[in-house]
């Protein structure tokens, strides 16, 4: 089946959380009530779909002016390696290409991740075991 993009929203919080679940993101599935908010104050969500379910997305917060934050980029593990996240990401990135500050947090161990990041020209700067790229 064809994965077909799209603007979401909260309203589907069982199948987010589904995926952050498959991923092991256990931090997102403590308290529905937060996580639902969190999708609600979000700057922009884009979901990639398989008919009618969310394989995976992508989150934005910020001011999309001045500061934007990809605070996640995920896809279900058995949609990984189709181009997915990358057709995500770079969705995000040229929508907000005119954004000052366009920011991802990632693991600095995480060699995918990493890697992936500097394929989009991104610079790292390291703390604390995590690293941030910036555009």
């Amino acid at each position: 089946m064809m994965i077909q993009y799209q603007e979401f929203t909260s309203e589907m919080l069982e199948e987010i959380k589904e995926i952050y679940r498959q991923e092991g993101w256990n931090a997102y599935l403590n308290d529905d009530g937060a996580l639902k908010r969190a999708f609600d104050q979000s700057l922009w969500l884009f979901g990639a779909f398989e008919g009618s379910r969310l394989v995976g997305f992508v989150r934005c917060v910020g001011d999309g002016e001045h500061i934007l934050m990809v605070q996640d980029l995920i896809v279900e593990r058995s949609h990984q390696k189709q181009g997915i996240g990358s057709r995500l990401f770079r969705t995000a990135w040229e929508r907000y290409q005119n954004v000052r500050s366009f920011l991802v947090v990632t693991d600095m161990e995480d060699p995918v991740d990493n890697h992936f990041y500097q394929s989009f020209c991104m610079k790292p700067i390291s703390a604390n075991g995590m690293i941030c790229y910036m555009r």
